[in-house]
C-alpha cells in the first residue's frame, strides 16, 4: 500500500505552494475591494471627469499604489517560503563577495528549518543569469537510518 501516496516533493507539494500563493493574492484582492467600497462611501458621485476632483483622484492613486505594494511583498513573501511545507526559509548563508566577482559571484543561501531544501539567491542579478533556485532535499537523514541499521 505503500507505492499508492504521492512523493513527498512531487506535484501536490507545488499545487500547495502555488494554492498559497492564490490564496494570499485572492485575500488582497478581497481588501482592496473592501477600501475601494468605502472610498465610494465617502464619495458617493465623483466628479465626470477624473482629474478635476483632484482629492478623488489622488485617494485612487494612493489606493492603486497601497494595492501593488500588497502584491509585491506577498509575491517576495513566497519567494522566501519552502516549496513543500510554506514555512518561512531561514539561516541565511552568504557566499562570495563583491570584491571578487569572477572568482565567485555573491549569493545568498537559505534553508528550510525542517530540511525540505534549500534556496540560492544572486546577490548580482545582472551580472549573471542565475535565478532563485530551489534544491529539494529528498531525505536528509536517510544516511544516518542506514547507518544505525547497518550497525543492528
Amino acid at each position: 500500500m505503500e507505492g499508492n501516496f504521492p512523493p513527498p516533493n512531487g506535484v501536490y507539494t507545488y499545487m500547495k505552494y502555488w494554492s498559497y500563493f492564490i490564496a494570499k493574492v485572492v485575500a488582497v484582492a478581497c481588501l482592496l475591494t473592501l477600501i475601494w467600497r468605502g472610498l465610494h462611501a465617502v464619495w458617493p458621485d465623483p466628479s465626470p471627469v477624473f482629474a478635476q476632483d483632484l482629492e478623488y483622484t489622488f485617494a485612487v492613486m494612493f489606493l492603486s499604489l497601497f494595492g501593488f505594494g500588497l502584491l509585491y511583498l506577498s509575491a517576495l513573501d513566497q519567494r522566501y517560503r519552502c516549496r513543500t511545507c510554506l514555512r518561512r526559509l531561514r539561516m541565511p548563508v552568504s557566499f562570495g563577495t563583491f570584491n571578487h566577482v569572477l572568482l565567485g559571484a555573491p549569493r545568498t543561501d537559505y534553508i528550510c528549518p525542517w530540511g525540505h531544501g534549500t534556496l540560492r539567491v544572486s546577490e548580482v542579478p545582472f551580472a549573471s543569469p542565475e535565478k532563485a533556485d530551489w534544491h529539494a532535499i529528498d531525505d536528509m537523514w536517510k544516511e544516518l537510518y542506514e547507518l544505525e541499521e547497518t550497525k543492528r
